[in-house]
């Protein structure tokens, strides 16, 4: 069946070679290289209960009857796999993604299936016949396989070995299903196909149809609505940004820091108001760095995962109910901070100090744009491996400064941290050194920020410091030890800050801002003046109502105007106001109604656009 896989995605390249220009021998040894790992997952998925029907060691095994049964069974379903990736030959021409299992919702109310069906049987003979030759060599290949049943003496023996190969057959099969044997790696998703390729369209490639579809099932697929016709629709919500300042681009230097669940309540300095303002925090460097910085008074996260941030800030795509690297929109085109920033001379580079793989971060930073990527596989010195998620925080962020002495200018770098990360551990050498406080992870963010410190009082002395925007932000918030900071407001809160040495960008605005507003500032701030698409808003425009959203399960939150708007199945069930109720006790749905009415109409318009331009991948702007 890996023969035939491979034969599957050679054929996928013949039929649509014109679609993939530019690729060479040696990038197209790496995918088809890279594709094993995804054929070898869906083919175990999907013979998985014949493989548990042959490993157990009864003896009906070796029965003709119980054979023929199992052979025919393997025809049916692999038979499947086969048409499956066949007919993407001609769907993805017309997508431009494999298959996933939106493509049931997408075709479940067509009436004339049927027609169809035979109608591309006859437009498409060459990709029936090709179908059918692969079927026939799976046949004629699985004939070749002989069972023979063990000698009467050797049945002890054999069955011993037979029950012993059961857990060794288990591992394998779970090492080939995920496709990473690593503690901190996520089994291999969809995103995971953009690593094998130069360019994150040919990532489909590297994919096959069965994969596409198993690793969708259970993710839910959007919604068209139509709250709203168009014209009035963008007059509510529109991402599409049209630059009306003429100013010079500004060649500015940007470093983006996401720190590992570095929740906004840790930070002292954006937290006056706690126990009765003596509050400290265990941040004791960023509280120093707020004093030359910008920051907010509301600031939150798109989600609750790290692969969910990573989209949010650098790509301005938040996650609705599904985290969007791994929905079946993951591989829609997409204009990343990174790529978009290459147009005006830009080297970019995302350092993680994990295991490279580890969260899909290395897909999605090549789908977004960036040169380069920095791991564990690239850290020069593999004694400061934590042991478990990657590289000590310090000795990375050092490592990190020094890249970035060797870049060329302009240069885009975002660095992902991750001590601050269960077990919450410290190096040995700190033991002691950081406050504890009543949560495990305080420890670890008072590591994390002396780790900052050091990296910018190394960074400070470098000629191309003066010259850099930074931008510091988490990729989500974790356990926190008020109350305040227990719902749906303080839960998502996360720092947002931005510094430039020596510039006016101090002080703390009276405004909403979430992750996706990253890319859009920084790309304002540069003076960018391409058109482009950002979910989110510049929060440096200051004519605009300022607004977050995010999901938390299946419910939509809208923070607007003082108040948080809870709403699922498109109906509001929670109204809160949270700066006067922090603790959102107050429900008051049916009190406000001119309020709720507005805040209800910005949530369906933000639902509306963000669904529609995912579906019909309609994420970047078309000249």
């Amino acid at each position: 069946m890996i023969f035939i896989f491979t034969l599957c995605r050679i054929g996928f390249y013949v039929f649509n070679f014109r679609m993939f220009p530019d690729i060479g021998f040696k990038e197209m040894m790496t995918i088809m290289g890279g594709g094993l790992l995804f054929d070898i997952s869906a083919i175990l998925y999907i013979n998985l209960i014949l493989i548990l029907v042959q490993v157990i060691p009864l003896e009906v095994r070796y029965d003709q009857l119980y054979q023929n049964i199992l052979k025919y069974l393997f025809f049916i379903i692999n038979g499947l796999a086969i048409a499956s990736n066949c007919a993407d030959f001609i769907y993805y021409r017309f997508v431009l993604t494999r298959a996933t299992t939106d493509i049931f919702q997408t075709f479940e109310h067509e009436q004339n299936l049927v027609e169809l069906f035979f109608k591309f049987q006859v437009d498409y003979w060459q990709v029936v016949l090709f179908g059918l030759l692969l079927i026939f060599i799976m046949i004629l290949l699985y004939n070749q396989v002989k069972v023979m049943r063990p000698s009467p003496g050797s049945k002890p023996a054999y069955s011993v070995a037979n029950i012993i190969l059961i857990p060794v057959i288990a591992a394998l099969v779970i090492l080939g299903i995920r496709g990473e044997y690593r503690y901190s790696a996520h089994p291999i998703s969809i995103g995971d196909a953009a690593r094998y390729v130069e360019n994150p369209r040919d990532a489909a490639i590297v994919l096959n149809t069965p994969f596409s579809l198993i690793r969708t099932i259970g993710k839910k697929t959007l919604v068209k609505y139509e709250f709203f016709e168009s014209d009035k629709l963008a007059g509510i919500y529109n991402p599409h940004y049209v630059p009306v300042d003429t100013a010079v681009f500004k060649k500015e230097n940007v470093v983006i820091f996401i720190l590992e669940s570095f929740a906004r309540e840790y930070i002292g300095d954006l937290n006056k108001d706690l126990d009765n303002g003596m509050y400290k925090g265990y941040a004791p460097f960023l509280d120093s760095l707020l004093k030359y910085s910008l920051t907010f008074d509301v600031s939150i996260a798109n989600g609750k995962k790290s692969i969910e941030a990573v989209s949010s800030i650098l790509a301005s795509i938040p996650s609705l109910e599904t985290p969007y690297s791994i929905s079946p929109y993951g591989k829609n085109t997409i204009n990343g901070l990174a790529g978009l920033l290459k147009k005006e001379g830009y080297y970019s580079a995302f350092f993680h100090g994990a295991p490279n793989g580890s969260m899909g971060f290395d897909s999605f930073s090549k789908m977004a744009g960036f040169d380069d990527y920095f791991g564990l596989d690239q850290y020069p010195d593999k004694k400061d491996f934590d042991g478990i998620w990657g590289v000590w925080d310090e000795p990375f962020f050092r490592f990190v400064a020094g890249k970035l002495n060797e870049f060329r200018e302009p240069f885009l770098a975002s660095v992902f941290s991750i001590s601050s990360h269960h077990p919450f551990e410290v190096p040995e050498k700190y033991k002691g050194r950081f406050a504890k406080g009543p949560a495990p992870i305080l420890e670890v963010v008072g590591y994390t920020d002396f780790a900052l410190r050091k990296f910018f009082k190394e960074a400070g002395s470098q000629p191309w410091f003066k010259n850099t925007l930074f931008v510091i932000t988490a990729d989500h918030a974790n356990e926190s030890i008020h109350k305040e900071f227990q719902n749906n407001f303080g839960s998502y809160s996360v720092p947002v800050i931005f510094y430039k040495p020596g510039s006016d960008l101090k002080g703390v605005k009276a405004k909403v801002v979430q992750q996706i507003d990253i890319m859009p500032s920084i790309l304002s701030y540069l003076n960018f003046g391409d058109e482009y698409i950002a979910f989110g808003n510049n929060v440096f425009d200051d004519s605009t109502e300022s607004f977050a959203f995010n999901t938390s399960g299946c419910i939509y939150n809208l923070y607007m105007k003082d108040h948080l708007l809870e709403m699922t199945d498109n109906i509001p069930v929670g109204f809160y106001n949270y700066k006067n109720d922090r603790l959102l006790e107050n429900n008051l749905v049916g009190k406000k109604p001119e309020l709720m009415s507005v805040m209800e109409k910005k949530l369906k318009a933000v639902i509306q656009t963000y669904n529609s331009r995912l579906i019909d991948n309609n994420m970047v702007v078309t000249k």
